[in-house]
């Protein structure tokens, strides 16, 4: 799992902005990855899920749900297709739902900036 990757989505889940775009998220952990070639953007893509699922299976919420496309106030397919794999329900219904993203997004900042949870789980 890439922890610098997963050190800053906590701090975006503690701080005043709460969420991320792909871009700034490249260029915040220093990952040198260009979303306009598909390889890279797979590959950041795979990175996040794989940060997601772990944190899922350990009882935390999702980080992925504060990394958006720039330009979006939904998150791609990708992360309802993630949840659609955790078994959160059909990820087309996840994407209709606006409550959900927003319930994620919550739960992860309400989580994170538990400095309980934050001294124990960083």
């Amino acid at each position: 799992m890439n922890t610098r990757v997963r050190k800053k989505l906590i701090q975006v889940a503690r701080g005043r902005a709460n969420l991320m775009t792909f871009q700034n998220l490249i260029y915040e952990a220093e990952l040198g990855l260009n979303l306009e070639n598909s390889y890279e953007k797979s590959m950041l893509t795979e990175v996040i899920d794989e940060i997601s699922e772990s944190e899922y299976k350990n009882g935390r919420p999702l980080l992925s749900s504060l990394v958006q496309t720039k330009g979006q106030k939904n998150q791609g397919d990708s992360f309802f297709r993630l949840c659609e794999r955790l078994g959160l329900g059909n990820w087309k219904e996840l994407k209709r739902d606006s409550k959900f993203i927003e319930e994620q997004r919550e739960a992860c900042r309400n989580f994170w900036k538990n400095k309980v949870n934050y001294s124990s789980f960083l």
